[in-house]
């Protein structure tokens, strides 16, 4: 029996954050249609049910049309059940449009008082799928009340963090050891994570579905679970339309701005015309050397989906050369170097000061 676990969906986002206002609304279109698109992969491959572990959207108004969209496509296939968790940005329903009557059989909720469990009985195995959606109270250990046969193959689901500092959508994952839990569906990392719960059991963060803003760069997708007698393999599908990569590349050995220019293109090969590219500069430059990020970007933009260089270079200080320099240059190197601040900071010191001297803009 086949599932898909994936999570973080956060259809509807406007994304004009990291995007032009244009290919934000087209990247609108394009989250709402990598959804469809995955339905339409579990119809193909005979999947069972989609487990959705939190945040399908994550405003508290989205528009009419996508909460539609989002249910039709469901309705459209009842042979697929989909199991709807409700995660820390859901702040809307997107049934909110239809009577708790009309809400198509294959449509699956949680609670987040109790467990809600749901169950599949074939010749050789029952499936039993578990789910709690938050609870704010985190005195309350949830993994209390969760009781699973050890005999069934159990799946828990849920939508918090597992480390880290995120108290209000904690997850305690040693609270869960010796629960009979086989494979825990979680979601709120927008990254691939995978870890062990323990001897039996495994806890997987399938990411989400698409990169929305550089900070999620890397291949997207979702989990494919393939369970036979009681046997679970799993296999990451990556699945976004548009990939966002980070490129860092190191241009110290550049001498001019066509050095640069060549070497980022020299980088960026291979990378798909459709993907999204932040090329972030690294390593040390001479103080002759006048970057001009604006001008890379104009010499890449054309060759992807949209592009973004990031300057992170430091410039490289020869001091040797300022010791006879009686200009005002000289004097200002001279007088930071014999201050005691780390490297860095003084080499950034000097060329904001550099820029202030040659009335350049300074970036704030």
């Amino acid at each position: 029996m086949r599932f898909i676990h994936c999570a973080d969906l956060h259809l509807d986002s406007k994304m004009e954050s990291a995007l032009p206002k244009e290919k934000a609304r087209e990247r609108r279109e394009e989250l709402l249609m990598t959804w469809e698109r995955l339905v339409e992969y579990a119809a193909a491959n005979r999947v069972r049910a989609v487990l959705i572990s939190g945040d399908i959207f994550d405003k508290p108004h989205n528009r009419k049309d996508a909460r539609n969209r989002v249910r039709e496509i469901m309705e459209r296939h009842p042979e697929i059940d989909f199991y709807c968790l409700r995660g820390n940005h859901d702040n809307s329903d997107f049934l909110m449009d239809v009577r708790t009557e009309d809400v198509s059989d294959n449509i699956l909720r949680f609670r987040n008082d109790e467990w809600v469990m749901y169950s599949y009985d074939d010749d050789t195995q029952r499936i039993v799928i578990a789910g709690r959606e938050i609870n704010k109270d985190k005195s309350y250990d949830m993994s209390r009340d969760l009781v699973l046969d050890q005999a069934d193959f159990n799946i828990v689901m849920l939508h918090g963090s597992i480390s880290g500092t995120d108290d209000e959508n904690r997850i305690n994952i040693n609270e869960f050891k010796g629960k009979n839990i086989d494979y825990m569906a979680l979601g709120h990392y927008h990254s691939l994570m995978t870890g062990r719960i323990d001897d039996r059991g495994v806890y997987a963060y399938s990411g989400c579905l698409e990169g929305r803003g550089f900070d999620e760069a890397g291949e997207k997708g979702f989990i494919l679970l393939d369970i036979q007698n009681n046997k679970i393999k799993t296999q990451f599908v990556p699945f976004a339309f548009r990939t966002i990569h980070e490129v860092h590349i190191d241009i110290t050995e550049c001498e001019s701005m066509m050095d640069v220019i060549d070497l980022v293109h020299e980088k960026l090969r291979g990378i798909p015309e459709r993907d999204i590219v932040n090329v972030v500069l690294d390593g040390h430059i001479q103080m002759d050397l006048d970057l001009d990020t604006e001008r890379i970007k104009k010499n890449i933009i054309g060759d992807f989906y949209y592009a973004k260089v990031t300057d992170n270079t430091r410039v490289q200080v020869d001091y040797e050369s300022f010791r006879d320099d009686r200009s005002l240059k000289g004097e200002f190197v001279r007088l930071l170097e014999s201050t005691d601040m780390n490297e860095d900071t003084r080499s950034e010191i000097i060329e904001t000061g550099m820029k202030a001297v040659m009335g350049e803009d300074i970036d704030e």
